[in-house]
């Protein structure tokens, strides 16, 4: 055990945020801490590292625990530069090397015992503390992070807030400690970066403990959920993505142990009124003490981003939406990227992605016709119609209410519509008469999206919109687009985003070029790295084996056929086919098993039997997981047969 929470409560001016959170994090977890924004995460983490006190409850420690905390404002010393601030973390090293070269000076003089005694035991520890590899180390570390050469020497004070957390990000993992408390550490990193970050923290032999909105990121870093949910802790095992599925089961069975309680205590309290004053008075009184001493189940909180949005269609653009040909953009005749190449189906979603200052907005710009083109052609199809999100949300007017903001591109709509669309953007109750000044970061981009959305225009434009969302918010603005039948062109960095939602990549390089894909991130950043063969090829033991945690083998996908089709031999035609056949066949085997574990669910034995319960629906979801491999298998099989 490394620390222990039990039980802790916190509250501020009569808020409480910390309900009773109780968790155990071991040695060499790997441990994502989420929840909504203000759930309490943060205040989780100053707990632990003391520099706030729990109202009530126990934290419990280890003899010597050196924790490392990654806080989101970082401040160095007078004087220091990028290199001296990341190997002031070495300061052990450091007195240790010191204390040797005084020694060195005084055995020119003194061979005596004690003196070659003490400066063996120095070389010793400084070996053990691997004070020959500490440099290299460091430096490795500033290269993965983003920092080149001609960084090392820039004083600290000069950084940007960017740069800033960066270093901290380095001196943190050069810290040596027993855990790493890691608060938004993607931020502030392009996806190089990001990428380099979950490499090491798979690499990484000691426990961590990771906050994060980057759903991607926590799939490859993470093989243990903590969720802070109504000011309590409760524990899933595995990474990001079955934790989501595990997270549904459980609500559903939450759900409905509540409303068997609920039923139970009205049964029993018409049963007390019927007979408090009757002949079974002491058996009513019994059954009052029984009630007062239950312990109650808590209602499940709705789902704030369940349902239907319910859009309105909107007017169809001709099937061809854009076509880009060796385009060139840029400032003052200074392209900052060329030879872009693409074009756009009614219905796609292009993601853009790329290192900051590569032209990804400038590529936007120009397309809309803010910016001038350097070289190249742009043709829109017909009835095309754009809406365009920016990030520094230029549309809102500070002084209207939310939902004034939002009858202004539908003056008409009622509002209970309006209200009911607000609400799918996580606005509730009162929080639709809020001042647009008065919101936070986050809420005024969940304004600005709906209302674009809402507006009905057939292609959406969309500059970082997840940036400031917390995961509920990105999971309503998923659902959304899901619903939305127009055509999309987004700018992210959020890779979870990218992968539900593009149908096609473009990748801004650092060295000008970009690349052009037919696939969401994963398949693209897979080619990239040359590792696209099949999407059951993924080497255990590798950061992506992190996304396929715990998902049982379905023993389908026995061994990797894909060819391009340009070069299909007679041979690799009749393996393809042959295997398309074997995948019928297991859709079928595997849609039946489906039907019967759905009529199982539905069994009133098994749905009062939690054990049961959980069993077939876990088996259940894992065989919807398969089907759905295999359709997509099918359907690639089938495209590269029709060439």
């Amino acid at each position: 055990m490394l620390f222990r929470l039990s039980d802790v409560k916190k509250s501020y001016g009569g808020d409480e945020i910390l309900r009773g959170v109780s968790f155990q994090i071991n040695p060499g977890e790997k441990v994502g801490l989420v929840g909504r924004n203000g759930a309490g995460k943060t205040t989780v983490f100053r707990i632990v590292t003391g520099s706030e006190t729990a109202d009530s409850g126990d934290v419990v420690k280890m003899n010597g625990l050196k924790l490392g905390l990654l806080d989101q404002h970082v401040d160095f010393g007078a004087g220091e530069t990028v290199h001296t601030a990341a190997l002031s973390a070495f300061k052990q090293i450091h007195d240790i090397e010191a204390g040797m070269r005084e020694l060195e000076v005084r055995m020119v003089t003194d061979h005596s015992k004690e003196t070659l005694d003490r400066y063996a035991d120095l070389q010793i520890a400084f070996e053990q503390a691997d004070g020959f590899t500490y440099t290299a180390r460091a430096e490795a570390i500033l290269l993965g992070l983003g920092f080149d050469k001609d960084d090392w020497t820039l004083d600290t004070s000069i950084l940007s807030g960017g740069q800033k957390n960066r270093l901290g990000m380095a001196r943190l993992l050069l810290s040596n400690a027993d855990v790493l408390l890691l608060d938004e550490p993607t931020n502030h990193l392009d996806v190089h970066a990001v990428e380099w970050l979950e490499q090491f923290l798979f690499d990484f032999d000691k426990a961590y403990v990771v906050i994060s909105h980057d759903r991607y990121f926590l799939d490859r870093t993470t093989r243990r959920i903590v969720e802070i949910e109504n000011g309590k802790a409760v524990d899933y095992k595995g990474n990001y993505s079955k934790y989501v599925i595990e997270r549904a089961l459980r609500r559903e069975q939450q759900q409905r142990e509540f409303e068997n309680q609920q039923a139970f205590i009205s049964k029993t309290q018409a049963f007390i009124r019927k007979n408090l004053e009757g002949q079974k008075t002491k058996q009513a009184k019994s059954r009052r003490n029984m009630l007062e001493r239950l312990d109650r189940v808590d209602a499940v909180a709705a789902e704030k981003h369940g349902g239907s949005f319910g859009l309105k269609k909107v007017e169809r653009t001709g099937t061809n939406v854009l076509a880009v040909e060796d385009l060139s953009v840029g400032y003052d005749s200074t392209p900052l990227a060329a030879n872009i190449n693409f074009s756009i189906l009614r219905g796609e979603t292009l993601g853009i992605i790329g290192a900051n200052g590569t032209g990804k907005t400038t590529l936007l710009k120009t397309l809309l016709g803010e910016i001038r083109e350097l070289a190249g052609d742009i043709r829109w199809g017909t009835k095309v119609d754009t809406g365009y999100y920016s990030q520094n949300l230029h549309d809102l007017e500070p002084r209207n209410e939310v939902i004034q903001e939002l009858r202004r591109i539908a003056p008409l709509a009622d509002n209970g519509e309006l209200r009911s669309f607000l609400a799918r953007f996580l606005f509730f109750g009162e929080d639709v008469f809020k001042s647009v000044g008065d919101l936070s970061g986050g809420e005024k981009g969940r304004l600005s999206l709906a209302k674009l959305i809402y507006s009905r225009k057939n292609v959406l434009i969309l500059d970082e919109p997840t940036n400031h969302l917390d995961i509920p918010a990105r999971e309503a603005l998923e659902d959304a687009l899901a619903e939305y039948d127009g055509t999309i062109i987004t700018v992210s960095h959020d890779r979870f985003f990218l992968d539900k939602i593009a149908t096609q990549i473009l990748s801004f390089e650092d060295n000008g070029g970009v690349d052009a894909y037919p696939g969401n991130y994963t398949e693209y950043h897979d080619w990239k790295a040359g590792t696209r063969t099949s999407m059951y090829a993924v080497e255990v033991g590798s950061p992506e084996s992190f996304a396929m945690n715990d998902v049982k083998e379905t023993g389908v996908a026995d061994k990797d056929i894909r060819v391009p089709n340009s070069s299909l031999s007679k041979n690799q035609r009749m393996q393809i086919e042959n295997r398309i056949k074997k995948i019928e066949s297991e859709i079928s085997k595997l849609e039946d098993l489906s039907a019967k574990l759905s009529t199982e669910m539905s069994d009133p034995m098994i749905a009062g039997d939690f054990e049961a319960l959980n069993n077939v629906t876990m088996r259940h979801a894992e065989t919807e997981k398969a089907i759905k491999a295999l359709y997509a298998e099918w359907d690639e099989l089938s495209s590269q047969l029709e060439g």
